[in-house]
C-alpha cells in the first residue's frame, strides 16, 4: 500500500566542500531535481558525515546565541538549517527503497545510528529547548500570525514528545533506545526484501498454468527467461505476478504455494525471519512510551493524531469491524456454494477465495475483470489521472523528456497551473524490478516551502509495482491497479499543490489520520463514467470503453467489499493489539497474532492483509498504532467526496476551489479537524463510508 518519506530540503550554496561531490553543489538544473547520473555509491557517506557536522554547527549557533530568542533566530534558523543532510537523506532514503543494493544497505546501517544521535542531539538539547518554551510560553506577546503559531507549537510539542524534559539520565536511556529502536526497525525492513526478492516459483509444466490469461504466462515465460530458465514459468512474490494466479488459476496448489509465500514472509525460521525482531521492536517501543510517561505505544502515538486515544481508535475499529465481517460471511457462503456445486467436496480456504470471487463476479454481474485490462493501458490511465486534475484545477502535465533519471524506468514531468506558472515536478516509476520495494507510495525529493521570499516549488515521485510490459504487449493494468495509481497520485497533489511557508507544515507533513484523506478521495472518481471514458482506451484499437463494460464496473462496484475491509480491518485492529501491550518480554508474535485472530472472530477463509512478520507498514516505516487510519481516511474521502456528488457535478468548480485551499494547499497549517470542517463545514459522517461499500443503503 502506502508510504511517504518526509525530509526537509533547502537549497542554497554550499561552501568549502569537495566540489567533486554532487550533494556539496546546487544542482544545475531548474527544478531541483538530483542528479542523479552523477551520484555515486561513494558519494553518500561523506555527505552525511558532513552533513551532519554542518548541521550540528547550525544547531550550536542557536543554542550559543546570547541575544534573547526570537522566533527568527530560533524557529526559523532550525526550519533552515541541515541544507546539506537533508539533501542527501531525500535521494539516499528514497533510493534505499526503489532502487536498492547491497552496498546501499550497508550505507543505511552505518548512517541509521549516526542519524539517530544526531536528531537526539536537537531534541535533548536543553538550550534549544528553553529558548522554544520561552516563545511558547510568551507567543501572544510575539505578533505571530496563524502559520508562525502553529509552527511553533508544532515544535514545542515534538521536543517534549522527544525527550525534551527528561532529567540527564533518562535522556541518555532515550538515546539508546532511540539508536537501538532503529537499527532494528531497518533491520525488519532488510528481513523483508530479502524475503521478497528471494522466493522464486518456477512451473515446468504449462498444463498447470489452466486458467491463466495469456498476458499473464507470457510475463511469467519472459521472468524465466530473465532468470536462466528459458521453458520454463516465474512467479514471484511481487503482486503483478501472483495475484492473477489467486484470480484466474486453476491450479489450487500453485494458488496455495503463492499466498502461503505471501503471507508467510518474515516467518521462515531462517536468516530473514523477522519474529525476534518484533520482539525487540515492542519492548523498545514499550520502553520509550514509559520514559516518556505513557502506558503504552499507542497512548504515546495517538496523543499526535486526530484520534487522540487508542480507546477512541478501538471505538471506530469496533464500529466498521462487524458489519465488514457480517458482510464477508456472507460472501463467504456465497463462494462456497460454487464450489459444493463443482462436486469436489473441497472447503473454501484462503487461497480459494480470490479464484472463486472472479467466478461470482463473472456470474453475478457479467463482469471479467481480465477482460478489462486492454482498456488501462498504464500511460493512458496515468493520463486519466492527469486529465482528471486538470479539469478540477487546471492543471497541466508536461513531458521532461531529458531530465535526470535514476532508473530508465523513471519520467519526469512539469506541472503548471491554469495560469502557466510553475507547481512543481512528479516523477513516476512503476514497475516491479530487484531492489524495489513491495507495495507503492510517493515521496519528496524537494518539499514545497518559502526561501528569502521564494516560494520552492516541491519534486514528487510516485513508485508502484505495477504490471510489467512485455515484449508482446504494454503495461496494463487490473483495477486494483488503476485505483493505487489514483491513489498515489492523490498524495503526490497534496505535495505538489502545498502553499506552506514552512517546510514542517509543507504538503503531507500532516498527522497520519488525516495525511489519507487527499490520496484516497482521488479513487472515487476512477471509475466514474465521465472520467473513466477520458482514459480507458483499447491499447490496439484505441476504442473507448464500451459503455455496457461501464455500467457492469458500476454494478459491481460494492462487490467483495466485505472481503476487502475484513482483511484490511484485521491488519489494523492486529496493529492496536501490538502497541497496546504493556510488556513484550515473552512476546510469541506468532501465538500473540493467532490470539488476536481469535479475539476479533477472524474467519479462516482470509488471511489478515498483512501477518506480523512482513507488517513493514507498522514496524519500518511509520504506521506504528497508525493502520486505522487508512479506513479512519475512508470515512473521510467517502463524506468529503459526497460535496461533490451533492452539487450533481463531480467536476465541480466552486468545491473543487475550496478542497485545494483548505486541504490541498493548507499542510498542516491548522488541526487535521479544523481543516475538514473548513471545507466541509460539518463532521465527517460515518454513514457514507457503509453506503460507499453497500453495507447500508
Amino acid at each position: 500500500m502506502k508510504k511517504i518519506f518526509l525530509y526537509v530540503i533547502i537549497g542554497m550554496t554550499i561552501i568549502g566542500c569537495n566540489s567533486k561531490n554532487p550533494f556539496f553543489s546546487e544542482y544545475e538544473n531548474e527544478y531541483g531535481i538530483p542528479p542523479f547520473e552523477n551520484i555515486k555509491t561513494k558519494h553518500y557517506l561523506p555527505a552525511f558525515k558532513e552533513g551532519i557536522k554542518q548541521q550540528q554547527t547550525e544547531y550550536d549557533a542557536i543554542a550559543n546565541n546570547k541575544e534573547a530568542p526570537t522566533f527568527e533566530n530560533t524557529i526559523e534558523a532550525l526550519e533552515s538549517s541541515g541544507v546539506l543532510l537533508n539533501k542527501v537523506s531525500a535521494v539516499f532514503f528514497n533510493l534505499h527503497s526503489a532502487e536498492t543494493n547491497e552496498e546501499l544497505n550497508e550505507i543505511a546501517n552505518e548512517v541509521t545510528p549516526l542519524l539517530s544521535e544526531h536528531s537526539d542531539n536537537l531534541y535533548l538539547n536543553e538550550q534549544i529547548f528553553n529558548k522554544i518554551k520561552t516563545l511558547h510560553l510568551e507567543q501572544e506577546t510575539l505578533d505571530l500570525n496563524p502559520e508562525q503559531k502553529r509552527i511553533l507549537d508544532k515544535y514545542y510539542k515534538n521536543f517534549v514528545r522527544s525527550g525534551a524534559n527528561l532529567n540527564d539520565a533518562d535522556k541518555q536511556t532515550l538515546r539508546d533506545i532511540n539508536k537501538e529502536l532503529k537499527q532494528a526497525e531497518l533491520k525488519f525492513g532488510e528481513n523483508l526484501l530479502a524475503e521478497n526478492n528471494g522466493y522464486q516459483r518456477f512451473v515446468t509444466d504449462k498444463a498447470e498454468l489452466a486458467g491463466l490469461p495469456e498476458s499473464v504466462i507470457s510475463a511469467a515465460s519472459e521472468a524465466a527467461k530473465e532468470a536462466g530458465q528459458p521453458d520454463q514459468w516465474l512467479f514471484t512474490l511481487s503482486k503483478a505476478s501472483f495475484i492473477p494466479v489467486l484470480q484466474y488459476g486453476e491450479n489450487r496448489q500453485l494458488r496455495k504455494d503463492l499466498l502461503l509465500a505471501w503471507a508467510n514472509r518474515g516467518d521462515n525460521d531462517n536468516e530473514n525471519d523477522n519474529k525476534e525482531v518484533i520482539k525487540k521492536i515492542m519492548q523498545l517501543r514499550i520502553k520509550h512510551a514509559n520514559l516518556l510517561g505513557f502506558e503504552t505505544p499507542a497512548d504515546f502515538i495517538l496523543d499526535n493524531t486526530m484520534a487522540k486515544t487508542p480507546q477512541k481508535v478501538r471505538e471506530f475499529l469496533s464500529s466498521v469491524w462487524q458489519p465488514a465481517l457480517d458482510q464477508a460471511k456472507k460472501e463467504a457462503a456465497e463462494l462456497q456454494k460454487i464450489m459444493d456445486a463443482e462436486g469436489k467436496g473441497e472447503k473454501l480456504e484462503a487461497w480459494d477465495w480470490w479464484f472463486y470471487a472472479e467466478k461470482l463476479r463473472k456470474a453475478k454481474y457479467d463482469l471479467d475483470e481480465e477482460a478489462l485490462r486492454p482498456y488501462f493501458k498504464l500511460e493512458n490511465v496515468r493520463q486519466g489521472a492527469f486529465d482528471l486534475a486538470g479539469k478540477l484545477w487546471g492543471l497541466q502535465f508536461n513531458l521532461l523528456a531529458d531530465a535526470p533519471k535514476y532508473h530508465p524506468d523513471v519520467q519526469a514531468f512539469e506541472v503548471t497551473d491554469a495560469d502557466g506558472s510553475l507547481i512543481g515536478v512528479l516523477l513516476t516509476d512503476y514497475f516491479p524490478r530487484p531492489g524495489k520495494r513491495a507495495g507503492a507510495w510517493m515521496s519528496n525529493y524537494l518539499e514545497q516551502h518559502y526561501r528569502n521570499g521564494e516560494n520552492i516549488r516541491p519534486v514528487i515521485v510516485n513508485v508502484g509495482n505495477f504490471t510489467k510490459p512485455t515484449s508482446q504487449k504494454p503495461s496494463l493494468l487490473n483495477m486494483d491497479e488503476v485505483e493505487t495509481l489514483f491513489h498515489e497520485f492523490g498524495h503526490a497533489l497534496h505535495g505538489l499543490l502545498s502553499q506552506s511557508h514552512y517546510i514542517s507544515l509543507s504538503g503531507t507533513n500532516v498527522v497520519r489520520d488525516f495525511v489519507e484523506l487527499p490520496s484516497q478521495i482521488m479513487e472515487n472518481w476512477c471509475f466514474e463514467p465521465q472520467v473513466i471514458k477520458t482514459y480507458a482506451k483499447h491499447y490496439e484499437t484505441g476504442a473507448s470503453i464500451p459503455d455496457d463494460l461501464i455500467e457492469k464496473i458500476q454494478n459491481a462496484a460494492t462487490f467483495n467489499q466485505g472481503f476487502i475491509m475484513t482483511e484490511l480491518l484485521s491488519a489494523a485492529i492486529l496493529d492496536m493489539d501490538f502497541h497496546m501491550l504493556t510488556n513484550a518480554d515473552d512476546l510469541d508474535v506468532n501465538a500473540f497474532e493467532q490470539a488476536s485472530m481469535e479475539r476479533m472472530g477472524m474467519i479462516p477463509e482470509i488471511i489478515v492483509r498483512y501477518r506480523s512478520t512482513n507488517f513493514n507498514h507498522i514496524f519500518n516505516s511509520g504506521y506504528a498504532a497508525g493502520y486505522y487510519s487508512y479506513t479512519w481516511a475512508e470515512v473521510l474521502d467517502a463524506d468529503a467526496y459526497q460535496a461533490f456528488v451533492e452539487t450533481g457535478d463531480i467536476y465541480n468548480q466552486e468545491v473543487a476551489a475550496s478542497f485545494r485551499h483548505n486541504i490541498l494547499e493548507k499542510g498542516d497549517s491548522d488541526e487535521a479537524m479544523q481543516l475538514y470542517l473548513n471545507f466541509r463545514g460539518k463532521e465527517p459522517d460515518p454513514n457514507a463510508l457503509f453506503k460507499k461499500y453497500g453495507f447500508i443503503q
